[in-house]
């Protein structure tokens, strides 16, 4: 089973308590510090949609990217008929990003990043966003400290709800840095069977200084980090850790990406 085939489905029923309106705030909250007035808003690894869908409604004018068609079809459906500019919708990955032209704004959330477990990815996810964030616009991106993910070794959690059960184990390997998520999620069929579904997620640990050197070498400056949706910095062993970086001030030659037809790659 592909990764995310079966979790899209259940993925907003066990991520209620992520508080998608409250991050939302907080990201508003940050792009206050572009250089310009972000207006049109890259949703990179959107999952879902759930943030794609409330900045939506708040005016904003979105692209949502996403590797996973399932997770990218979920959020399609939960956009649809809801106010606002219907978003564009792009099947990509993070490192083979490929926008039409710039955006304003991009963000990329709920430790997205961390999914990339090689640094190469990381530093050409950057490289990417650099070009296809207008001068002066932002990146907004949040990741999982090494010690956020260290502390899930060993870890077993359980989600239950009334059609779904979700058992999920976590090991934290040191020397990769690389934290494997083994899920196995039941869902009730209509005619009350149980069906299981498994599928492996990892997740490898960025310290600030790695992501720092890389984002100052893809070409952004003014780099921040911040405790979890604080205006402040991150305290010793903070489990989630926001970054915002400045695209350089230099011309760049593509045109605004709105000004192209919705489309998949």
């Amino acid at each position: 089973m592909s990764a995310y085939e079966a979790l899209a489905g259940v993925y907003d029923r066990l991520t209620e308590d992520v508080g998608y309106e409250r991050r939302a705030d907080y990201l508003e909250k940050l792009f206050k510090k572009s250089r310009i007035p972000v207006r049109m808003v890259l949703d990179l690894a959107c999952g879902t949609g759930s943030m794609t869908e409330i900045l939506m409604g708040r005016g904003y004018e979105m692209i949502a990217a996403d590797a996973s068609p399932d997770m990218l079809s979920a959020a399609r459906e939960k956009t649809e008929g809801k106010t606002g500019i219907p978003p564009v919708f792009l099947n990509q990955s993070m490192p083979e990003l490929d926008l039409y032209g710039t955006v304003d704004g991009a963000v990329c959330c709920l430790d997205s990043l961390n999914y990339l477990t090689s640094p190469r990815e990381v530093q050409r996810t950057f490289r990417r966003l650099r070009l296809f964030i207008a001068p002066g616009g932002i990146l907004v991106f949040d990741v999982l400290s090494p010690s956020g993910l260290q502390e899930l070794d060993g870890q077993v959690f359980l989600d239950e709800r009334e059609d779904v059960y979700c058992v999920w184990r976590a090991e934290y390997e040191k020397r990769s840095r690389i934290c494997t998520y083994w899920m196995d999620i039941f869902t009730q069929r209509t005619d009350g069977a149980w069906e299981r579904g498994v599928e492996e997620h990892r997740e490898r640990a960025y310290t600030v200084e790695e992501l720092r050197t890389w984002l100052m070498e893809a070409g952004f400056t003014h780099i921040r980090t911040y405790g979890d949706c604080r205006m402040s910095a991150p305290r010793e062993g903070e489990r989630r850790i926001y970054f915002t970086a400045i695209r350089g001030q230099e011309d760049l030659s593509l045109p605004a990406a709105g000004n192209k037809k919705e489309g998949n790659h």
